[in-house]
């Protein structure tokens, strides 16, 4: 099965966001990393639909599991920012850039301004 981030809780959220920082984890470790922690039970229940939802899969190390993401945390960025582009800005990546632009309210400083400009450079060269 094809993971979804849409379709992720903020509990789950959580839990890819723990374990993509750490590369693999058991439930105790994210149980330990989560702000206001459920119950080792619930953890476990949520790496098990994490599993079922096809982010995370498992090992077995000795008797614990050892939970791993099934794909590179930028790959996975890189598939919800598409479907964001599409599902909100009609597939337009210049539409979305706007967007992100307005929503720092013209408070980029001049450092940011010029990776961002190289980077439009690059992807215009690229095209060409």
């Amino acid at each position: 099965m094809a993971a979804d981030s849409s379709n992720l809780s903020r509990r789950e959220r959580q839990i890819m966001n723990i374990v993509y920082e750490r590369g693999k984890a058991t439930a105790a470790e994210v149980r330990d990393a989560m702000p206001d922690p459920p119950s080792n039970s619930a953890v476990r229940t949520m790496l098990r639909i994490l599993e079922d939802k096809g982010h995370l899969h498992h090992k077995q190390d000795g008797p614990r599991y050892v939970f791993l993401p099934t794909m590179p945390h930028e790959e996975a960025r890189g598939k919800a920012l598409n479907r964001i582009v599409r599902t909100f800005f009609d597939g337009s990546a210049e539409g979305a850039m706007a967007a992100l632009l307005d929503l720092e309210g013209g408070r980029l400083d001049a450092e940011a301004l010029q990776r961002l400009s190289r980077l439009i450079d690059q992807a215009g060269k690229e095209e060409s």
